[in-house]
């Protein structure tokens, strides 16, 4: 049974792999070896679509580099539409030849919602997992997602009823990051790993997962670094979606640390500086104070204000319904204003302590409520194989599948 799995960038890839796990152990068919003797259960399903590393690590067949596809901005990604459209090509040809019997896209609206066009005029039914902000902003392209998805599972908890009353079939299962235990690593262990000073406060720079939006973010980034001074060790955890030639050429001589992963950067820091994006999520998960920031090209900034349709650019902010962390962007995003924040929030007070209690409800409210002890991509996964196999009977300790109309 062939599915196709389409993610565009660092942190949908992150989810379809998860995805890919979950579905692999909620659906095992028994291999039986020709002696009789039971082999390792292999589930049926067969993978393919865009995506990166972790997704190919998860068996899934990479038609489409996710790298290839992140792209920001609204005046940005015009100068990048024909490579986009033979991609985008490439992996219709492919859903030709394999016929999927099910195609999930993750995230990616721009690139994904042409992908579930062109499923459903296959007949192939479609799921969106991390469903488009329409929400934030053109809270008309809702009718894409009626037109084109047979169900969407949102991650977010405002989501579902959002969509629902705009006629979408929307399910929250909660965040997958929300699932994610701390780091195991010791501060000691990972100091060493990583040649940094255990003594000083860390903090961490995440400037974006996409070439573009770095270029954007982080000079600003790390002129609020060189501000702040070498009393703080700097760490900027590498997106699977750049090279780490790339940032090394934008840092140049400055003593900033490439690390390979965020979450451990994130748990041992004192605070961070984080792009607008997935990234604010994980810093409030790991229970990290920090500054939100971001900066787009001042064409792309004129022509999106205006249909902004929400109150706040953080998400975190958009999960409490207020404003927990700082939100400098584009004129407000200058390396004085970083410095100020930063400086409230990293010494003992009340406005760390403030910020810390503010991160820690939005990270209750990512998990899905009740007694449901499964993990967001487990629950997706039992939505999806409630498509792939009505009848089959739900994995120990799981609700039995819902009916997709």
């Amino acid at each position: 049974m062939q599915i196709l799995i389409s993610a565009g960038e660092a942190s949908g890839e992150m989810y379809g792999a998860q995805l890919i796990d979950a579905l692999q152990r909620q659906l095992p068919t028994l291999r039986v070896g020709l002696d009789g003797s039971e082999t390792r259960p292999q589930t049926g399903l067969s993978f393919f679509g865009a995506g990166g590393e972790r997704m190919r690590t998860a068996g899934c067949d990479i038609v489409v580099d996710a790298k290839d596809l992140a792209v920001v901005g609204i005046t940005e990604i015009f100068s990048h539409l024909p490579k986009i459209y033979r991609l985008f090509r490439r992996l219709i040809r492919a859903a030709d030849e394999k016929k999927p019997s099910l195609a999930i896209v993750i995230d990616s609206p721009a690139f994904n919602w042409r992908v579930a066009r062109q499923m459903r005029k296959r007949g192939v039914p479609v799921v969106y997992y991390v469903c488009p902000q329409f929400w934030a902003w053109r809270q008309g392209r809702v009718r894409l997602l009626r037109k084109y998805i047979n169900r969407a599972l949102v991650i977010f908890p405002f989501e579902e009823d959002f969509y629902r009353v705009h006629g979408v079939n929307a399910t929250f299962v909660g965040h997958p990051l929300a699932d994610l235990p701390a780091p195991d690593i010791s501060r000691m262990h990972y100091a060493a790993q990583q040649a940094l000073d255990h003594v000083k406060p860390w903090i961490t720079l995440m400037p974006g997962s996409r070439r573009k939006e770095v270029r954007m973010n982080l000079p600003t980034i790390l002129e609020a670094a060189a501000q702040l001074g070498q009393e703080y060790e700097f760490l900027l955890p590498v997106a699977h979606t750049l090279e780490p030639s790339f940032l090394k050429e934008l840092i140049g001589s400055r003593d900033i640390h490439l690390v390979p992963e965020a979450l451990p950067a994130l748990h041992h820091s004192r605070a961070g500086i984080i792009a607008s994006g997935t990234a604010t999520v994980e810093a409030a998960l790991m229970g990290t104070p920090f500054v939100m920031v971001y900066r787009v090209s001042p064409l792309t900034y004129a022509l999106g204000k205006p249909r902004v349709k929400v109150s706040h650019f953080a998400m975190v902010n958009l999960i409490a319904g207020e404003r927990i962390v700082p939100e400098l962007v584009q004129h407000e995003f200058r390396a004085a204003n970083v410095v100020a924040e930063l400086r409230k929030i990293i010494p003992e007070g009340e406005p760390r302590t403030r910020m810390l209690q503010g991160l820690a409800s939005v990270k209750a409210k990512l998990k899905k409520p009740g007694q449901d002890s499964r993990t967001a991509s487990e629950r997706a996964a039992e939505a999806i194989r409630g498509m792939l196999n009505p009848t089959a009977p739900a994995p120990k300790g799981a609700a039995a599948p819902e009916h997709w109309g």
